[in-house]
């Protein structure tokens, strides 16, 4: 990630290949690997202070540790954008049984956002389906009063794992309304994972303002065909489902904000970045933990090299990338209210895995001259610049103000085994990969 933000553009408009760009970009790599100091922070990132949801504490020693690293390094500027926060709380662990109250457990988790059921948890029969069309084919004399189980797996066939997600995940960001719209009094979903453990992934939905909000959970991959297989056997099947999450007032929160002045333009900016929060459950180490740690590893490898880029270089720790995106709105906010210019905006958030490439949106210039710097790179990091790409914090910039966005693409194999998830923890952070991706 540090070698096209930096080195490449921040010091030259029309970079050509010479000895010293390549000595430089290896010079880079070497200090990343050797180091291993995005590795050694994400450590304490997800080992000391964990779990970041927006609006908690761990959110909050998030932000001030971040800080205190990058006043630390000595970087020129480091400061705070205050962003008001939706602030979630999970409760106390969910309840889901086969059978009612006192039947056979199953691994679940609120999904983030929802409501809670009633104080005494709330039994219903369960219909299983397999997509929203589903539902409303269905319709209300199937669906009223009972608990819909979106059940449509992870598709394996997918060659690409985003894929694969993406072909899976509506049941659970918009599977609750659809139910409630015909009279669902909740609903589960099969975890939307590459695994097939036990373990739930968990994530955020959105409720239509028009229709009830009803209680939404995600079930293990196991736990999801142990209930097909009940109701296979009596399709009267009930489940039972215990929540007590529950929403509180806004809370104020920041992004974090560390620069390297440019040495000829230290009014144009190319932003690096990546979201600090984090789901609560696991430690948010590959999403995006990972992402901050490598942002502000190139500010830090750019000084530690002596390398003083042309323009300003910003590493931004955005807040709520995972349930609301205000991170990220208000950091194009306040770019168009200062009139800030933006030359590039770059976002890790695909893991700390063995970065691939990078996905581009843009003029099509950007992509042709990003495309020039491919035989810098050794054939096992980047091998690509393509169309279409970027990140959920840097879209409102990019769509603010025209901001060329840029996402790093990792080998996204094992993305989905930890997402979301009791998986996603620093020992599961391969420590090359991750300083691959700082390089």
């Amino acid at each position: 990630m540090l070698t096209p933000s930096g080195v490449l553009l921040a010091q030259e408009d029309a970079p050509a290949l010479n000895p010293e760009d390549i000595r430089t970009v290896k010079a880079i790599f070497d200090e990343v690997l050797v180091s291993a100091e995005s590795y050694r922070l994400l450590d304490h990132l997800s080992n000391q202070i964990g779990q970041r949801l927006s609006g908690s504490e761990g959110a909050a020693k998030a932000v001030a540790w971040t800080k205190r690293v990058m006043e630390d390094y000595g970087f020129d500027h480091v400061f705070l954008q205050e962003v008001m926060v939706p602030h979630w709380e999970r409760g106390n662990p969910e309840v889901a049984r086969i059978g009612g109250a006192s039947g056979a457990d199953l691994r679940v988790l609120a999904i983030g956002g929802s409501v809670a059921t009633p104080e005494d948890g709330l039994s219903a029969e369960v219909v299983e389906v397999q997509s929203l069309d589903e539902v409303a084919e269905l319709g209300e004399a199937r669906i009223k009063g009972k608990i819909v189980f979106y059940n449509r797996p992870f598709d394996q066939r997918n060659i690409s794992t985003g894929a694969g997600y993406g072909g899976a995940v509506d049941q659970r960001v918009g599977g609750a309304s659809r139910a409630a719209q015909y009279g669902a009094v909740g609903v589960v979903i099969r975890s939307v994972t590459s695994m097939f453990d036990d373990a739930p992934h968990t994530g955020t939905l959105s409720y239509a303002d028009t229709l009830p909000r009803i209680p939404a959970a995600a079930l293990g991959v196991q736990s999801a065909d142990r209930l097909t297989e009940a109701l296979r056997k009596d399709p009267h099947t009930r489940l039972y489902l215990k929540m007590d999450c529950r929403w509180l007032p806004d809370a104020l929160s920041h992004n974090v904000v560390g620069e390297l002045k440019g040495s000829e333009f230290p009014d144009q900016y190319i932003v690096i970045g990546g979201h600090l929060d984090s789901w609560d459950v696991g430690q948010g180490a590959h999403d995006d933990g990972a992402g901050c740690m490598q942002a502000i590893g190139v500010l830090r490898t750019f000084q530690k090299l002596g390398i003083r880029p042309r323009h300003t270089l910003r590493a931004v720790m955005f807040m709520n990338e995972e349930n609301g995106t205000r991170g990220g709105k208000k950091y194009a906010e306040l770019a168009v209210q200062n009139n800030e210019q933006h030359l590039l905006a770059i976002e890790s958030d695909a893991g700390g895995f063995s970065p691939r490439g990078f996905g581009v949106s843009g003029p099509d210039a950007v992509l042709e001259k990003m495309r020039g710097w491919l035989p810098y790179f050794d054939h096992n990091t980047v091998t690509f610049f393509r169309k279409g790409g970027g990140g959920v914090d840097i879209r409102p910039l990019h769509q603010a103000m025209d901001v060329p966005m840029v996402g790093l693409s990792t080998e996204g194999q094992r993305m989905f085994d930890v997402h979301h998830s009791e998986h996603d923890i620093f020992e599961n952070v391969n420590r090359r990969e991750l300083e691959l991706g700082t390089g």
